[in-house]
């Protein structure tokens, strides 16, 4: 629980019982005394409200007047994609070979000769009470980002952030979790950071955070060399800390075995190993948002279109998964799958296919890349919509009640967005020339 954030609200509302109410709910989490937690409470208020209206153009924060769970970022859907493509705007053009305008899954940038790739992932929010399986499951998921850029991972990160009333032992369950990819992979864990959530003002046992992952490459597969004539492969994939997620809150447990594998590692090896790196376009994982999001995103960067073949791709998920999916009326293709989707010539399929094969991982091609923009699936020879929604598939009893549909005031949100994120550059580009001014002056 954010005591600073319950604080802030009632004093803006002018709550004549804060102290109270905040005592309360200290009282919920922490077997502390009544005296004890008056004494935060009262601590809470008082930093509260020296922070309440800070005063000056550095402190004030920029206000778009749309919260995040109303916009869907994070949900990877529509909202979600818009602000991502509205992050790039405000970091703006760089020397990177590939940044975040590119939307594609890691950043890359040269050094001495080489493509060096760095990307980050953080865990799924819906297992915090899982240490394990989230380190497990962003580990991965960071090495998966960049294999899909062509590299060889050298190094992995990783940062953890659990509440003040978290178990110590969830950190070496999360570090257990991470570490078993480490090692299983060859990879190591080589640094990271371990703090609070909100230090004091955060209690609770949430536990959050990420792992990022560096390689090196020759050749890059970045998105935005799809090119028409090209075929779209893809692997078997039985989803990550999503299915995961659907299978906890779900109470089916025993499918969570299903998603803990490396074949998506195998697979991208083996390609390595074979030199196959050089004669693929495009690689990407199938993670949240789907193949749905994969496809807009891969359309959009590189400004071609998509076709896909529903029952190939439908072949290609777990049984057991994917009858968990369809019996909960989950959209497969809305949800992460954890497959790995590969765009290259027609010339080189065959031995993409036989390589990938050898290492013993599932493979077909399910689409192909022609002239246009967006995407399409084919279902039993007829064209059918393919376009993200406003969120990624509801893969648990609280994503149902938030549903998939766009907000009717979606526009209206965002240009309210736009002008967040123009503000943000507009402060940004003051702050750079009043330091470059200063510098000069000194």
């Amino acid at each position: 629980m954010d005591l600073e954030g319950y604080a802030k609200r009632g004093i803006r509302r002018n709550d004549r019982n804060l102290k109270d109410n905040l005592v309360e709910r200290i009282l919920e989490i922490k077997k502390i005394s009544q005296k004890q937690a008056g004494e935060i409470a009262n601590a809470v208020i008082v930093e509260a409200k020296a922070t309440i209206d800070p005063a000056g153009d550095l402190l004030t924060p920029v206000n778009s007047g749309v919260t995040m769970g109303d916009f869907g970022v994070g949900s990877r859907g529509a909202g979600d994609f818009y602000a991502h493509e509205k992050i790039a705007e405000v970091i703006g053009k760089t020397s990177a070979v590939v940044d975040s305008s590119h939307l594609d899954d890691s950043g890359v940038v040269r050094g001495n000769g080489q493509y060096i790739v760095v990307t980050i992932d953080g865990i799924h929010s819906r297992l915090s009470d899982f240490p394990f399986l989230a380190g497990f499951h962003v580990a991965r998921a960071a090495l998966r980002d960049v294999y899909v850029m062509g590299a060889h991972p050298v190094a992995l990160l990783s940062d953890i952030h659990v509440a003040d009333d978290g178990d110590v032992g969830k950190i070496f369950d999360h570090i257990a979790g991470i570490t078993t990819v480490s090692e299983l992979t060859g990879i190591p864990l080589i640094t990271g950071s371990t703090l609070r959530i909100g230090g004091d003002m955060v209690i609770g046992d949430r536990m959050t955070g990420g792992v990022g992952a560096v390689g090196v490459a020759d050749n890059l597969t970045a998105r935005i060399q799809a090119m028409p004539g090209d075929m779209i492969l893809m692997t078997e994939g039985a989803g990550g800390g999503t299915v995961s997620t659907t299978a906890l809150y779900y109470g089916k447990h025993h499918l969570v075995e299903e998603t803990i594998n490396l074949k998506f590692i195998d697979a991208c090896e083996a390609l390595l190993d074979a030199g196959l790196i050089e004669n693929i376009h495009a690689m990407t994982d199938v993670t949240n948002g789907g193949v749905r999001g994969d496809a807009k995103e891969i359309a959009r960067t590189a400004g071609v279109k998509l076709v896909f073949e529903e029952e190939k791709l439908r072949a290609l998920v777990n049984i057991k998964i994917l009858d968990m999916l369809d019996d909960l009326e989950i959209d497969y293709l809305g949800v992460s799958l954890d497959a790995l989707l590969i765009i290259a010539p027609p010339e080189h399929v065959v031995d993409i296919l036989e390589c990938v094969h050898k290492s013993g991982v599932a493979i077909d091609i399910v689409g192909k890349v022609v002239n246009g923009e967006g995407s399409e699936l084919i279902i039993n020879g007829k064209i059918s919509d393919f376009t993200p929604r406003f969120r990624e598939s509801a893969y648990t009893p609280i994503k149902k009640i938030a549903g998939e549909k766009t907000p009717k005031n979606f526009d209206a949100m965002k240009k309210a967005v736009d002008k967040a994120a123009l503000d943000a550059i507009t402060k940004k580009r003051r702050i750079i020339k009043r330091l470059k001014t200063k510098t000069c002056v000194e």
